[in-house]
């Protein structure tokens, strides 16, 4: 029976070797990935950071602490803050951030170390800086300015935070204040406000529109009328010369220049009346009291207007 065992155990012992080797091979080879570090530590205490590639450690006595991510990540959060005409808002945060990669002159002095062993939650501890800093920024500005000045209170957060997180191994690329929400009152006032301020300008430019076609008209009208007065003083200064020119005329033929006006008066009267009796139109005719002196008819029409003043 003894026999039979030691066959058995003989039998067993190049199996087990030989899985105790793939165990111990298995365990001592591991892979990096790209853009990934992996902090070993070895019987519990920090030894070495590894790169990308294939590595090799103690079975048993090294173990992988942390495979750290070097890629750029993100966080999202949401805080209230009142602004400094007592509005309280909420804020939509976006901070991405990634871990430091630079070496130092030792490994504890690498970002990579630094991310893992100085804080147990880096990025709660960050989003907490962040909460600090914009709630203290806030404070300071209306809540159009706010709206405003969004992106700087972002950037100078970002910049006060970036100084802390750099002694933890953490990067803060940037900071970013993605949405600004109001309480629904305060909302509804802003949209009033809006519309007010909309239709003021409509206003304003439909006022200056028309300020602008009245403008035009009159000095398309002032114009016009210089034009219509140049035409007619030119109308009357070539009747004045046509009259002249007929009163030379006339002289010319021996009469005098009495008879030569008082002729002239006459004929001006008969046409007058001719085109009178064409035209048809007119109610209202005035004639000289004294056919013998047509040369009056004109003081008198301003005696009877100015007797109509009077009265």
């Amino acid at each position: 029976m003894s026999a039979v065992f030691s066959v058995i155990l003989g039998s067993l012992f190049p199996l087990l070797f030989v899985v105790v080797i793939l165990m111990i091979i298995g365990g001592g080879v591991y892979v990096v990935q790209q853009q990934t570090n992996v902090i070993i530590e070895r019987l519990g205490k920090f030894n070495r950071i590894c790169g990308p590639g294939v590595h090799v450690k103690l079975p048993f006595a090294e173990t992988i602490a942390k495979r750290v991510n070097l890629r750029t990540d993100q966080v999202t959060f949401r805080i209230d803050a009142k602004t400094k005409d007592n509005v309280t808002i909420t804020m939509d945060i976006a901070a991405q951030y990634h871990v430091n990669m630079l070496r130092g002159t030792c490994p504890e002095d690498s970002g990579v170390y630094r991310s893992y062993y100085m804080l147990v939650d880096p990025v709660a501890q960050m989003s907490s800086y962040l909460i600090d800093a914009l709630r203290s920024a806030v404070p300071g500005y209306t809540l159009d300015e706010v709206f405003e000045n969004k992106d700087s209170i972002a950037n100078d957060a970002n910049q006060t935070v970036s100084g802390i997180m750099i002694e933890y191994g953490y990067d803060l690329v940037s900071t970013l204040i993605t949405s600004i929400g109001l309480p629904k009152d305060v909302e509804a006032s802003m949209n009033r406000i809006n519309s007010a301020q909309r239709e003021q300008t409509a206003a304003q430019a439909l006022a200056e529109a028309e300020r602008i076609k009245v403008v035009t008209e009159a000095r398309a009208q002032a114009e016009a009328m210089e034009q219509a007065g140049i035409g007619i003083a030119a109308q009357r200064k070539a009747i004045a010369d046509g009259i002249a020119d007929s009163l030379e005329t006339i002289k010319t033929s021996g009469v005098s220049s009495k008879e030569a006006n008082e002729l002239f008066l006459f004929t001006q009267w008969t046409d007058m009346m001719e085109k009178f009796a064409k035209n048809g139109k007119q109610t209202t005719v005035v004639l000289p009291s004294d056919f013998n002196s047509t040369s009056g008819m004109f003081e008198q029409m301003l005696v009877a207007n100015e007797a109509d003043k009077n009265e």
